[in-house]
């Protein structure tokens, strides 16, 4: 039997309820990868007809957990950034995604100097996810055509996140985040 986004759905939930530490969140992992195996959903949540630019397959009115689908038309190489008090896993459908992860030296946590270290770097391949903890600090970086399916603790819209200049040593508030304004 094929699985589907409502058994992910499902299951994600159970595993979050059961879980909503990291064991929860590696188990959305394995579940993310055995959806990427389901030929007909990547096709239509991220495949070549599926509309360009990120929209929103589902968000977990009780537990607020989101599933974004990522149609991206151009490369992209983001700063390291993390998720403030939201986590995220990352599952690749199309072509690769290059992951850095990082450590800050400096012992700060909010905005102001900041001093990373690269501690770790791999591609997610096609049927691969990553998980990125709260807090975690994280940099992608994808060529043209890259497609992937997230899931993130909260909608990231409403949550304050930080992003490292590394060559200023600054880490600033995402201007996007809306935390606090809603």
């Amino acid at each position: 039997m094929t699985y589907t986004l409502d058994a992910f759905i499902k299951d994600a939930k159970s595993a979050l309820e059961d879980n909503e530490g990291p064991a929860g969140r590696e188990k959305v992992r394995v579940l993310l990868e055995k959806l990427l195996t389901n030929k007909s959903f990547v096709d239509e949540a991220v495949g070549p007809a599926a509309p360009i630019g990120t929209r929103k397959l589902y968000e977990d009115k009780d537990l607020g957990f989101v599933v974004l689908a990522h149609c991206n038309p151009k490369p992209h190489k983001s700063p390291p950034h993390d998720h403030g008090s939201s986590w995220a896993v990352y599952g690749q459908a199309i072509k690769y995604t290059d992951m850095s992860e990082y450590k800050r030296l400096d012992g700060g946590e909010g905005e102001g100097a900041a001093k990373l270290e690269k501690v770790k770097s791999y591609r997610l391949e096609p049927g691969h996810a990553g998980v990125y903890d709260v807090g975690a600090i994280h940099a992608i970086d994808y060529p043209e055509g890259s497609r992937f399916v997230r899931v993130t603790g909260r909608d990231l819209d409403y949550v304050q996140r930080l992003k490292f200049d590394t060559a200023a040593g600054k880490a600033i508030t995402i201007e996007s985040a809306t935390a606090g304004r809603a």
